[in-house]
């Protein structure tokens, strides 16, 4: 069955919670899932934070697999609209089990005392049973011939040897519990069982996009079919608010009230959508999210391997696209300093066609780009061969799920023992993200010694323009990209010259 057009009679629409179909006809365009899901008696999901920091929304929802035709995917409800969902299948915690029959996930919570007050317990378990779910979890367990060997076959403090990743949970905060029987009880899941319907549904095509028109008290909500029609849409209407993953979008909804008169949504825009490794460039979709970017590479881009582990959590990046961490203009954004130590290149789309803009020219002020009103990122390309020396260092109050004070990326190349390649992006300490060009060029030609490498630290802690704010100092920003550049030649003695 084709897609319809949104110029057609408008359907009603409709999400499939926890197996039955529910009419959207009490949501507005601006109508966050959690709310609705709330109205409608499913109070397992909370509101902690209203901006994805906390997991206490967390539910599944059924998307395109990219190791089973579908996979039950972990994303924020407080950030999402439930018209982002018109069509697709949801299940919340209460989904999951009843308090007479457990899910997998609940029960071993339960017995392991991971839960004491409860409220942030019905988000461990989506995002749990998400990684429960995950394809190919549980192969290193069936091919260990042993406990032992199954011990053995864990990479880290932060993987079990169920196959479980941890990471999977750095988006759910817990205040009272504790994290280790948490945990544990990640830990003591096995497989889920033969005949475990969630599981069975993995194997069947995934929900289609289809196109969505929601409109309530003068507000509209709109998911056009094709990349054409989303293109004269905003044409038509350039005040348009364009969305993808909402998890800036939704934090502006949710903390600052923010309500625009007509949202488009291009999260689900084939065109959008596509991954192509070629001999001379890789191209990456806007739409796709960043979990989805990181699984399909699987490693092949050393720089975003690096990148995508700091960014934000698994919850986050279940939805956050490389278009929309672009599109907004943050001069805080993490995946912009990456993309500019990739040379990389933003694909513009428009009515009028498309045209290819270097990122380094992208930003022109605080939150303002090249791009217009009728133009949408359409992909990213970042071309080969890539440069073998790369780092990724974000410097923030948390390890992990929190916003860069500073970043920055490298990505250079040493040759005969000199530098004939260097990129440096830049994040966090000045208007836009921006390309060390100074140091570039304090870098080309030189010997790769510490000799080198501290002369030019000593430029590269001059770039950019740093502030004081509630993050950090100037002077604070300033020492750290200083120590950036020291930082990455001892993570690289291999390419070290020692001088004669």
């Amino acid at each position: 069955m084709s897609t319809p057009s949104t110029t057609e009679a408008p359907t009603i629409p409709c999400v499939t919670v926890n197996g039955e179909q529910a009419p959207l006809t009490d949501a507005s365009a601006h109508t966050t899932a959690l709310d609705w899901l709330r109205g409608r008696g499913l109070t397992g999901a909370k509101e902690g934070c209203a901006e994805g920091e906390c997991g206490a929304c967390s539910i599944l929802v059924a998307r395109p697999g990219v190791d089973a035709e579908t996979e039950w995917t972990a994303v924020n409800a407080c950030l999402i609209p439930v018209a982002a969902l018109d069509g697709q299948e949801v299940v919340t915690g209460e989904g999951l089990g009843s308090s007479g029959d457990l899910h997998p996930v609940q029960r071993e919570l339960a017995v392991r005392g991971g839960s004491q007050c409860g409220y942030c317990t019905p988000g461990f378990v989506c995002s749990l049973a998400a990684e429960f779910y995950r394809p190919g979890r549980t192969a290193d367990v069936a091919d260990a011939a042993d406990a032992a060997d199954a011990e053995a076959k864990r990479c880290d403090h932060e993987h079990g040897p169920n196959g479980v990743d941890l990471h999977a949970l750095s988006g759910n905060l817990c205040r009272c519990t504790g994290y280790r029987p948490i945990r544990d009880a990640a830990y003591a899941l096995g497989a889920p069982a033969d005949d475990d319907a969630l599981a069975a549904r993995r194997q069947a095509p995934p929900p289609q996009p289809r196109a969505t028109r929601l409109a309530v008290d003068g507000a509209e909500y709109v998911r056009p079919a094709t990349l054409p029609e989303a293109l004269t849409l905003l044409s038509e209407r350039p005040e348009a608010q364009v969305v993808a993953g909402s998890t800036d979008w939704g934090v502006e909804v949710n903390i600052r009230g923010r309500r625009a008169p007509l949202v488009v949504a291009v999260d689900r825009l084939p065109e959008l959508r596509s991954l192509t490794i070629g001999d001379d460039v890789i191209e990456i979709g806007a739409a796709l999210t960043l979990t989805e970017i990181e699984r399909r590479l699987a490693g092949r881009v050393p720089l975003l391997a690096e990148l995508f582990p700091q960014f934000a959590s698994r919850l986050i990046r279940n939805g956050a696209t490389l278009g929309g961490n672009i599109g907004t203009g943050s001069p805080i954004g993490d995946a912009p300093p990456a993309l500019l130590a990739l040379d990389a290149d933003v694909v513009l789309a428009s009515p009028r066609g498309e045209r290819v803009v270097p990122l380094a020219d992208y930003f022109t002020g605080y939150r303002q780009t090249v791009r217009a009103a009728d133009e949408l990122i359409r992909g990213v390309r970042i071309p080969v061969p890539l440069a073998p020396i790369v780092g990724f260092h974000k410097i923030a109050k948390r390890r992990f799920d929190d916003i860069s004070s500073v970043a920055v990326a490298f990505a250079l190349e040493v040759a005969d023992g000199h530098v004939v390649r260097a990129r440096i992006g830049l994040g966090g300490v000045a208007a836009t993200p921006l390309r060390a060009v100074a140091t570039e060029q304090e870098l080309l030609g030189r010997p790769w010694t510490e000799e080198t490498v501290r002369s030019a630290a000593a430029v590269l802690a001059g770039e950019g323009t740093p502030m004081d704010d509630h993050r950090a100092s100037a002077a604070y920003r300033t020492a750290m990209l200083g120590q950036s550049l020291l930082r990455l030649f001892h993570t690289h003695p291999e390419t070290q010259v020692v001088p004669a």
